[in-house]
């Protein structure tokens, strides 16, 4: 939740997964942990045998149930246009199904660049040395970890799971309350040495 606000539309989809399977699933309490894999949440709530099923069903269900309900959040627009300004690339890197990603960034029209899914923690770490990034905005204590293993600046934000404490424990130089904050610190991260 660094650009849009899925809850809404992952709350709908895990409501449907619940009609679906006749298990019941606490959807604000899902979209309350939101980060971790899919794999990972589903194993709250389904035996081991059924979560492959279950994860199969919701992903059938989320283009139907997730995407228009999710909007983007304040500041994320005039976040991507600061980077394009300064001659930058926004990457979005996201344990969502890169899929599952495209399409809300389809729908939401969001001017990213590239867009790489199923990547976790610190696997982002993989993906931000591949595209040269120098920082990455996230709002897990996960995408802390990616960033430090990156040697990039690790920029927090509070719309997501995590409290600007978790954030700045797991590394996070700075932690905006939303986006609307980020193109004032771009310049001070652009200047820093990363590593």
């Amino acid at each position: 939740m660094t650009l849009l606000d899925t809850r809404p539309g992952i709350a709908a989809a895990f409501r449907e997964l619940t009609a679906r399977t006749g298990v019941p699933i606490d959807a604000e309490l899902v979209t309350s942990r939101l980060g971790p894999p899919l794999r990972q949440e589903m194993a709250y709530w389904f035996a081991p045998s059924a979560v492959d099923d279950a994860v199969s069903l919701y992903r059938s269900l989320y283009p139907d149930h997730a995407i228009a309900p999710s909007l983007p959040l304040p500041g994320a627009l005039d976040a991507l246009s600061a980077v394009h300004g300064k001659g930058g690339k926004v990457i979005v890197i996201t344990s969502k199904l890169g899929r599952l990603a495209d399409l809300h960034i389809a729908h939401a029209g969001l001017d990213v660049d590239a867009v790489f899914g199923n990547v976790f923690a610190e696997e982002k770490a993989a993906v931000l040395t591949a595209v040269g990034a120098s920082a990455m905005v996230g709002d897990h204590v996960a995408d802390m970890r990616g960033g430090l293993a990156a040697k990039v600046h690790p920029i927090g934000v509070v719309t997501g799971p995590c409290s600007r404490e978790d954030l700045l424990t797991a590394g996070a130089e700075i932690v905006l309350d939303d986006l609307r904050g980020f193109p004032a610190v771009l310049d001070q991260f652009l200047e820093r040495p990363t590593g």
